[in-house]
């Protein structure tokens, strides 16, 4: 073997352990970085705590109802003989709006309105030979019980006449009708509906978690679809019960509509404005480690990391409120937490 193929080998044989190094270090070499890498402190962002001013704030989605609404039907079947209703016009309370054909009912009671008559006349007869002896008590008393069972059946038929009568039961506009006069109706038919829409009422829901704090006459601010006009309510009434099922609060609130602008049926985008706390106790979201027994942080405590389990309020969109846990002046991390356990040494690279 010359020269020439000895270095060539030699060559060969440095760059393979050249490779070697760098690509497949020795495993004591590796298992040395480890150790130091557990053993250095952790690199971790950190917030120090700072009173806040949070606005209390909702936003919510509602519904715009009417002030009052109804659906006219008649108790009584028959032919619709007057149709007094013009569709969407104004009607007062007590208007008649619709009658029913009561000439049967009318009828019989002008046959028992000659009856009580006629009893009246004999009963007065009766009284007068009461006086005398001439008649007992007890004859007396059936041509008494007489006239009182007409009257009771004319009352009956009066009762079933003014059920042929549909009126306005409040001050309102009514809606479109679904019948027409001559038509014939039964029991439950829905003729139109009358609805009172000055004012109206919104109403909408909010976490269980508002429900010591959203009160009677809190003002609502809302929106609604296809009008750029801001609106201004107040709540009149809360729900006295959370929904199980979705743990909000039903809320309802009214606002003026002089203008007729706002239809009831509208999709409504509702803010609430509570009273403002100046010196709320706010942290990142992301600081927060959620638990099975709760929620906790991590505080930094002499330079190592200590769990913390507190108790949180209300939310904003990159922070949340803490009513218990926490005060002023603490220093929580808020990046590098899973790699931390409790007693960890950590670093802080930055603080906001």
């Amino acid at each position: 073997m010359n020269i020439k193929n000895i270095l060539i080998i030699i060559s060969v044989i440095g760059a393979l352990l050249a490779v070697k190094f760098f690509l497949f270090p020795s495993h004591s070499v590796t298992t040395n970085s480890l150790k130091q890498t557990k053993s250095g402190t952790n690199i971790v962002s950190a917030f120090v705590i700072k009173a806040e001013k949070l606005e209390n704030t909702i936003y919510a989605s509602g519904t715009i109802l009417a002030n009052e609404e109804a659906e006219l039907k008649p108790e009584i079947a028959g032919k619709i003989i007057q149709l007094l209703l013009k569709e969407g016009s104004s009607v007062a309370k007590g208007q008649l709006l619709v009658k029913i054909n009561d000439a049967d009912f009318q009828a019989q009671l002008k046959k028992f309105q000659l009856e009580k008559d006629l009893s009246e006349t004999q009963l007065k007869r009766q009284q007068e030979l009461l006086k005398i002896n001439a008649i007992s008590q007890e004859d007396f008393e059936v041509i008494q019980n007489k006239v009182n069972t007409i009257k009771a059946d004319m009352e009956y038929l009066q009762s079933q006449i003014a059920k042929t009568e549909i009126r306005a039961p409040f001050n309102g506009l009514v809606g479109l009708k679904n019948v027409s006069e001559g038509a014939y109706v039964t029991v439950g038919t829905v003729i139109a509906t009358i609805q009172q829409i000055n004012p109206v009422k919104i109403d909408f829901s909010v976490s269980e978690r508002y429900s010591d704090v959203v009160k009677k006459g809190d003002k609502v601010a809302f929106t609604i679809e296809g009008n750029k006009k801001s609106y201004i309510g107040e709540v009149f009434a809360v729900e006295p019960r959370i929904d199980v099922t979705t743990r909000t609060l039903r809320v309802r609130a009214i606002c003026p509509n002089s203008d007729g602008t706002i239809y009831p049926g509208a999709f409504a985008r509702v803010q609430l404005s509570l009273n403002a706390i100046n010196d709320a106790i706010m942290i990142p979201t992301e600081a927060i480690i959620p638990d099975l027994r709760g929620k906790k942080v991590y505080r930094i405590n002499n330079g190592k990391a200590e769990f913390v389990k507190v108790e949180t309020g209300l939310r904003t969109e990159a922070k949340i409120q803490i009513t218990d846990g926490l005060v002023f002046g603490d220093t929580i991390v808020t990046t590098g937490i899973m790699q931390l356990k409790p007693g960890s040494a950590v670093k802080i690279t930055e603080i906001k």
